[in-house]
């Protein structure tokens, strides 16, 4: 269940690239990491929950706060509810 919910949300971003400005390509690349390691780490622990996967991700980028602008999290958060949505 885990990793089919990462390569949908992987899928969602890809298919994004050939029409997404600067700033969604910066946004799914930096996603893309979030994604891969929280599900790498359910995966390793056993969890099968999307829920808690979601949980992770969220925790995954709050954790990593400082490494963006105000507005590069605004971007970020935006794709990730719009991924989380669609996913």
């Amino acid at each position: 269940m885990i990793i089919e919910f990462e390569e949908k949300l992987i899928e969602l971003i890809d298919v994004r690239i050939s029409s997404a400005s600067d700033d969604e390509l910066f946004a799914g690349g930096y996603l893309r990491g979030h994604i891969s390691l929280s599900a790498a780490a359910c995966e390793e622990e056993g969890i099968n929950d999307v829920d808690v996967l979601k949980q992770r991700i969220e925790a995954s980028l709050e954790a990593a706060r400082s490494e963006l602008t105000p507005a590069d999290r605004t971007i970020v958060n935006d794709l990730w509810q719009e991924l989380a949505n669609l996913a």
